[in-house]
């Protein structure tokens, strides 16, 4: 008996023991959960137009996922990409910089395959958040470096690429490969001649891997969408048979020689498109169902509370191709497209989505631009970056909690069609064509808080406030041998 009772007591001293050991397991790990850093996830459009989304206003095309972000989350009605077209835009995105700053300013590619490559050099995001203890990935377009040169991305910060490396193959949804990191890999279904493999929907394959694979480190996912740019193109399947009987289409597009995918193809082209307004909408429709496919694996990880998600595009609609903007109202009440330093070219829809962190169906006026994504980022992963850039983080802006520093102003420039400049300080903006002809530049000046659509030139009305912004646009641009802006620069090389 006197056996049995001192097994009992320690039975019962085992079984508390384990108790008191199993809760303080239980309390250490729920301390690790809550103290884990944030999830940052950037998902980009390539070309989307600031009036293509349902909650603001697009009238055919259903976007029920994005519209969720915004409903949830807080949108930003003040924020501008990093320029009117790909590679600059991305390169100010990345290293915290404007155009006038930048490495990289303009899509110059290097044959046979790529577009002059960043300097491994420079600060970008992927390495600011490897310092942080993150695991960084990217999935899309590249199109700053080839493979082997220093603006690959894994000597950018990435831990993990997958997709197109060139922004020209990107015009492609059927190409014969892709690249993971320094390796091709060939689809079957594709040979230039055939279209069986849609890349796009092979590379959200792969993202989606990417958080499965990862879920239980912090990581930072950047999945610059290839869509809806370039050629239109779109999978023979439901959501494109939604659109066919939405729309008649009057007008097929026609490519011209070598648009088709066969033996004469040539990868700079369009394909030819019966079906132009179903297959543009199609493929917005197919960017919101990735969002909505992002949404559900963050979900079923458990991991959407300890994520942010901030959704946007890399500059205004495009109208290449047999895209027809004007039909889908893209660029909404702003005025110009891609290639423009309108507000149609470069003010770009954004949202951010953290749960319990961002209060959900909020919007913010805060002016902010891609080159506030680097610091808010590092902000977020509790990361300094000591280097000198133009971003400001808008993490305040984001939680209701700090001061919010604001911009005294933003600048762009573009190095395409003559030579743009703008300038964007509280409700004035200001622009600069023809700067290539340093002796007839033309300038002009809007008050975006009446004129949003930029439609009166206020030029001669206020001469000082437009000599003021031109002597910024002056000092913000710093020479780059291999990007000349001013004639002197050209002249000088």
């Amino acid at each position: 008996m006197k056996i049995f009772n001192s097994f009992s007591k320690l039975l019962i001293l085992l079984a508390f023991a384990s108790f008191i050991i199993g809760c303080e397991s239980k309390k250490e790990e729920v301390e690790t959960v809550s103290e884990s850093k944030t999830n940052i996830v950037f998902i980009l459009a390539d070309d989307l137009g600031y009036g293509d989304l349902g909650f603001l206003g697009q009238k055919y095309i259903e976007t029920p996922n994005i519209d969720r972000l915004a409903k949830e989350g807080m949108f930003f009605s003040n924020f501008y990409s990093g320029s009117t077209v790909c590679a600059p835009s991305r390169s100010s995105f990345l290293t915290g910089m404007h155009t006038g700053h930048t490495p990289i300013r303009g899509n110059t590619e290097v044959q046979p395959e790529g577009q002059f490559p960043m300097p491994d050099s420079v600060m970008t995001v992927g390495k600011a958040m490897q310092q942080a203890g993150y695991v960084t990935g990217a999935f899309g377009k590249w199109g700053l470096g080839f493979i082997g040169s220093t603006g690959e991305p894994v000597n950018q910060g990435f831990d993990e690429f997958f997709g197109y490396n060139c922004q020209r193959y990107a015009h492609r949804y059927y190409p014969a490969y892709l690249w993971h990191n320094d390796q091709k890999i060939d689809l079957p279904g594709n040979d230039w001649t055939t279209t069986g493999d849609y890349a796009p929907d092979i590379i959200q394959e792969k993202t989606l891997a990417f958080i499965d694979e990862n879920a239980e480190k912090p990581f930072f996912l950047f999945m610059p969408i290839v869509t809806p740019h370039a050629e239109l193109a779109a999978p023979d399947d439901e959501i494109l048979a939604k659109y066919k009987e939405m729309f008649p289409e009057e007008k097929p597009y026609v490519g011209g020689k070598g648009a088709d995918y066969g033996p004469d193809m040539r990868i700079p082209g369009y394909q030819s498109q019966p079906y132009p307004h179903a297959t543009f909408a199609a493929m917005v429709h197919r960017i919101d169902q990735y969002v909505g496919e992002v949404l559900d694996k963050l979900e079923e990880k458990g991991i959407a509370e300890n994520t942010l998600i901030i959704f946007s595009s890399d500059n205004g609609a495009h109208q290449e191709g047999g895209a027809d903007p004007e039909f889908f109202d893209s660029n909404g009440q702003f005025r110009g497209f891609k290639r423009d330093l309108y507000e149609g070219g470069v003010r770009a829809p954004m949202i951010a989505w953290w749960p319990k962190k961002i209060k959900a169906g909020t919007t913010t006026d805060h002016i902010a631009a891609f080159w506030d994504l680097l610091p808010t980022f590092a902000a977020v992963a509790g990361n300094t970056i000591t280097e000198t850039i133009d971003g400001i983080s808008f993490l305040p802006t984001l939680t209701g909690e700090g001061d919010q520093k604001e911009h005294e102003y933003l600048y762009w420039e573009f190095h395409e069609q003559g030579g743009k400049q703008a300038v964007r300080q509280g409700k004035w903006k200001a622009v600069k064509l023809e700067v290539f002809k340093s002796d007839q530049p033309i300038l002009e000046l809007y008050d975006l808080s009446t004129d949003p659509g930029e439609t009166k030139n206020l030029a001669a009305e206020f001469p000082e406030k437009l000599e003021e912004l031109e002597n910024l646009m002056n000092e913000s641009h710093r020479q780059n041998p291999q990007f000349s802006f001013y004639r002197s620069e050209k002249e000088a090389q």
